[in-house]
């Protein structure tokens, strides 16, 4: 018996560079002469052990309605997800220090969002109402361009489509036709999305796509797809508020019964039901440390 990995598995580079810029601006807070607070703007990371370990370390977490508690003598990290910029100004007009980890193709959408909606745009956005990434984009869409602040165009609206009932369903106002945009959560299903855009092409003329789901979503899931082959059993490690390590274990599933979920090592099952192959996947947040936490664990079991 034995455990195999994926081929692609853990953190992202936008995930990635978000770890690594808190972990610099605690170091520099320490050093500096009068040690920073710092904060990140609500959870850095959607992995509780990651996060934990960034606390450990001094990080504070921040929610948007404690922003006024801020001063010079503070740091925010932006995280990967983005944040809408009403609440960055908020924030550098409280006098501390803004660190945008935004990922590069959160931050694209954002200002594509941005910059159709100064134009006097629909954009519609298929995404998980709520999400972080979600509220920055939107925020993005209901904020005007820099570029187009003193333009006399009428700014244009924000629609959240979640699924493809939702998109079949959507009323299509006659001003959106030739004139809306549509776009997509990074961590989005691209089955999804796909259906989404072909039922709104359908019902919106001249809509504009731009599929901005990272490729990192698709080619974990094809990795997935290839370990499911050659496993028994699948586990998937990730965040229980991570959307794409969600989607992943959704995926698993359809794949592969005897399939779970871990956010640790403490949440794999007694047994694996005699399975002799069991294949490891991992969301775009789970750290390396966590993986081979759970794949040690596996192997103990296995014995």
């Amino acid at each position: 018996m034995k455990t195999i990995r994926s081929e692609l598995l853990g953190f992202c580079s936008g995930v990635r560079r978000a770890v690594q810029s808190a972990l610099d601006a605690l170091a520099a807070g320490a050093a500096a002469q009068k040690p920073k607070k710092i904060y990140s703007l609500g959870p850095l990371i959607h992995n509780k052990a990651a996060l934990d370990d960034l606390q450990k370390k001094g990080l504070l977490i921040l929610d948007e309605n404690q922003i006024e508690i801020l001063d010079e003598n503070c740091a925010v990290i932006v995280r990967a997800h983005g944040v809408s910029p009403l609440v960055t100004e908020r924030i550098k007009a409280r006098g501390a220090q803004v660190i945008d980890a935004t990922c590069p193709r959160v931050a694209l959408s954002q200002r594509r969002a941005a910059e159709f909606s100064a134009k006097g745009m629909f954009v519609i956005l298929a995404g998980d109402k709520g999400h972080a990434e979600v509220k920055a984009v939107e925020g993005s869409a209901l904020f005007p361009a820099e570029s187009s602040k003193n333009s006399q165009n009428a700014r244009g609206s924000f629609v959240l489509v979640q699924n493809a009932d939702e998109a079949a369903a959507l009323e299509v106002l006659p001003q959106m036709n030739e004139n809306a945009v549509l776009l997509s959560q990074t961590t989005f299903a691209p089955d999804e999305f796909k259906k989404i855009s072909e039922i709104l092409s359908k019902k919106i003329s001249g809509l504009k796509v731009f599929d901005t789901i990272c490729p990192a979503t698709g080619q974990r899931q094809k990795a997935l797809a290839a370990l499911a082959k050659k496993a028994d059993a699948l586990v998937v490690v990730g965040g229980k508020k991570s959307a794409n390590s969600l989607r992943l274990y959704e995926l698993a599933k359809s794949l592969c019964p005897r399939s779970f979920f871990a956010e640790s090592a403490a949440d794999l099952p007694a047994d694996f039901g005699g399975a002799k192959v069991v294949g490891i996947a991992a969301g775009a947040s789970s750290p390396d440390f966590v993986i081979d936490a759970v794949e040690r664990k596996i192997q103990e079991m296995l014995v």
